[in-house]
């Protein structure tokens, strides 16, 4: 049985139970630098000192999965959120969960994430790997140092494929 996932807009509502959207539409804002910045303020919930974990900032450089768009995992991050901001302004793709079975079509969301946006996956929360669209799309990523215990995945079954509708 074949799955297909419509993409909806990623907004801050529509991704609340999941984590957090990053972006400048709609954040706090105040003048800081003497007047030659401007500060978009507290835009997401960094949370990974559980257990003794400590702050990482990384990039990530992704490639384009083949297509059609086959989903292949879900993974969580029991211990720590997990934060991705593009470095280039191209859209983006993202698929949640919700539910006790990430793998569950019925409890799968996809969001079509412009470029100018950026979510934190909150602690726990199920999520396939980066899904970008064009090559050598970068990526900050601020997650937890400590990997060990914060990493859960579940492959999708073979009896049945979810595909992206793009």
């Amino acid at each position: 049985m074949t799955t297909v996932l419509t993409l909806e807009p990623l907004t801050r509502a529509g991704f609340a139970p999941f984590g957090d959207v990053i972006e400048t539409e709609g954040s706090v804002r105040f003048e800081t630098n003497a007047g030659y910045a401007e500060r978009f303020h507290d835009l997401a919930r960094v949370d990974v000192a559980a257990a003794g974990g400590r702050p990482l900032v990384s990039i990530f450089r992704a490639q384009p999965r083949a297509r059609p768009l086959r989903l292949i995992l879900m993974e969580r991050h029991p211990l720590a959120s997990q934060a991705f901001f593009p470095l280039h302004d191209r859209d983006w793709l993202l698929v949640v969960a919700g539910g006790r079975d990430p793998c569950e079509p019925q409890a799968l969301r996809a969001f079509r994430a412009s470029g100018r946006q950026g979510v934190n996956y909150a602690r726990g929360t199920w999520h396939h790997p980066l899904i970008v669209l064009t090559p050598d799309h970068e990526f900050l990523v601020i997650d937890r140092g400590d990997v060990e215990g914060n990493l859960e995945e579940v492959p999708f079954p073979a009896s049945g494929e979810v595909l992206l509708d793009l």
